[in-house]
């Protein structure tokens, strides 16, 4: 049995959408036995297929190829999960720290920043007191 690999990547579940996984495909990220694939390319059952999703490498063994999208407790049945425990460690890594690349303060500030720079804004504290140490005068 033979199916397209675009349409296996999504009834497995490795995409949540057919149009997800053609890209995929189109841009390189997906490999059947090494060979970089078009979304059009069929896969056998025993073919090996790499999926590259940045930070992680997958790579699964076919086991039934389907064109049909089955449920999340049927996918176990139809691929064997080959990824090195390398790359699950990246992953986990990850999960662990959470917003790695977002450092604070970029980005858009959020509705509380908006609001505090606005309340900043709109306090009315003078900027010198009249018990101030230094001579703001220019009168010499």
């Amino acid at each position: 049995m033979e199916a397209r690999i675009d349409k296996w990547l999504w009834a497995v579940r490795l995409y949540k959408t057919r149009s997800l996984a053609t890209d995929a495909c189109k841009n390189g990220r997906i490999t059947i036995n090494g060979t970089a694939a078009k979304p059009s390319k069929t896969v056998h059952e025993g073919d090996t297929v790499t999926v590259r999703k940045p930070p992680v490498t997958y790579t699964f063994r076919v086991l039934q190829a389907i064109e049909n999208r089955v449920g999340a407790k049927l996918v176990p049945e139809m691929l064997e999960n080959l990824t090195p425990k390398e790359q699950c460690d990246i992953l986990e890594m990850n999960r662990i720290s959470g917003f790695v690349n977002r450092a604070r303060g970029t980005g858009r500030p959020t509705k509380k920043d908006r609001r505090e720079l606005d309340d900043f804004r709109d306090a009315d504290v003078p900027l010198f007191f009249d018990d101030s140490p230094f001579d703001l005068d220019d009168d010499e």
